[in-house]
């Protein structure tokens, strides 16, 4: 029992030097920080913060829009057998299959207009997340990463960010110092494993071991003095901070009330809002959510429905627990996804792959609600109206945070990047 929680304790430092904050030893040696650009450490283009923190809801696989925000409910031979809703909003319709959605439409504002350049998985993703098209030769920065670098962590015991889901080509911290990488957590419900002491393995033994540790490694350190080295050192007394810290208590999903955790839903994703909640209530800023696979190529009528149950529990539930804390106000309700699917129905009763046009959504944080924002044709098939590209959904969550959206920071390679390229927030949102 002693033997494996003291095992099992190093475990986690292990791992928390590798994901918590990202620090992989020897293999980041050649990565420098990101600099300022000079005379940059102002931005005309930096607005009064709307919301403090994002739950960023992220629908992998490419959802379709006609099935769920976008129906088009005069073109029959469009929609197939998804039928369309009214909501609480006139004007306002959704698809069938989202019926808890359309009792809160008044609290979403739909973005309609979406473009992407982007009609493959892998780079649509990474576009989406970064606002840059995936190269080789280097890898651009998160929003998560970003707002934590110009703004710093909510809670100094608890990552700046946490990603729920365990997506492996997360771009993660990018280019930026390891210690912006998202705490990443594949099961919701099993929380932080491996911080429970056991009753033999004392912290004083914990803290000899590891100030042994760094004794060993002082002439390596002395010898690579360089940024991602003392990251790596001080990885592990950020580890120990963190175990020590009663904010630990935000991963226990057991001390909700189990009424509400089954009106979350008691799936992955639904307990992964809820975690979400959990951990914005605790100070962890910027929270992402995976949730797929919408990739519907087949049988798209029967897999968008059974999609959409779990999607219409998890989000319509957390948009009434975070309103009903008065936390809505202050945090940004982000769901989005890497393009949308074809008007057209392929042979095996699916839609394939369509960046031309397509929906995500906003809502709190300082976003009006019971709004739809641009339009596509009557096939959902182009934007005609207001056409939003990747960059400029993304500059509407930094303008929403308060991010300066024209400071430049420099990568190892001296290139300059910003945090949504060159996107301009949409900021008809707000109100």
């Amino acid at each position: 029992m002693s033997l494996h929680s003291d095992l099992s304790r190093r475990v986690f430092v292990t791992q928390a030097a590798q994901s918590f904050l990202g620090v992989s030893a020897l293999s980041q040696l050649g990565v420098k920080q990101a600099f300022s650009a000079p005379g940059e450490n102002t931005s005309p283009l930096k607005q009064v913060p709307t919301a403090r923190n994002v739950i960023y809801l992220y629908m992998t696989g490419g959802m379709s829009h006609l099935d769920t925000w976008d129906p088009k409910p005069d073109n029959k031979d469009i929609m197939g057998l998804t039928q369309t809703i009214r909501t609480n909003v006139d004007g306002i319709r959704l698809s069938e299959n989202l019926p808890l959605m359309a009792r809160q439409a008044d609290k979403i504002a739909v973005v309609r207009s979406m473009m992407s350049t982007q009609g493959a998985h892998e780079q649509g993703q990474y576009y989406q997340h970064t606002s840059y098209t995936q190269r080789s030769s280097i890898k651009h920065p998160s929003m998560g990463a970003w707002l934590e670098k110009f703004q710093g962590r909510g809670n100094p015991t608890l990552p700046g960010s946490v990603m729920i889901g365990n997506d492996s080509r997360h771009p993660g911290a990018g280019f930026f110092e390891a210690k912006f990488s998202p705490l990443m957590i594949n099961a919701p419900e099993n929380g932080i494993a491996n911080v429970t002491p056991s009753s033999w393995f004392t912290e004083e033994r914990m803290l000899n071991r590891l100030q042994a540790a760094k004794r060993l490694d002082a002439q390596f350190a002395a010898t690579y003095n360089v940024k991602n080295v003392r990251a790596y050192s001080d990885m592990y007394d950020d580890a120990v901070k963190m175990m020590k810290s009663e904010e630990l208590k935000a991963f226990d999903l057991d001390a909700e009330d189990g009424k509400l955790r089954d009106n979350y839903g008691r799936d992955r994703f639904g307990q992964g809002c809820l975690l979400a909640r959990r951990l914005v209530e605790h100070g962890v800023r910027f929270v992402e959510v995976t949730f797929g696979n919408w990739d519907t190529h087949n049988a798209n009528f029967t897999r968008v429905p059974e999609l959409c149950d779990e999607l219409d529990s998890a989000l319509s539930t957390l948009l009434q627990d975070l309103h009903s804390r008065g936390m809505l106000q202050e945090t940004l309700v982000v769901l989005a996804t890497e393009f949308g699917r074809t008007p057209e129905i392929n042979a095996n009763d699916g839609r394939d792959h369509h960046a031309p046009g397509f929906s995500c959504l906003m809502a709190g944080g300082g976003i009006r609600g019971g709004q739809v924002y641009g339009a596509t044709d009557d096939r959902g098939d182009k934007v005609i109206e207001n056409p939003v590209s990747i960059p400029d959904f993304n500059a509407t969550i930094a303008y929403a945070l308060g991010l300066p959206l024209d400071q430049v920071l420099y990568s190892p390679s001296k290139r300059p990047f910003t945090v949504s390229d060159k996107g301009k927030p949409i900021t008809a949102l707000f109100g």
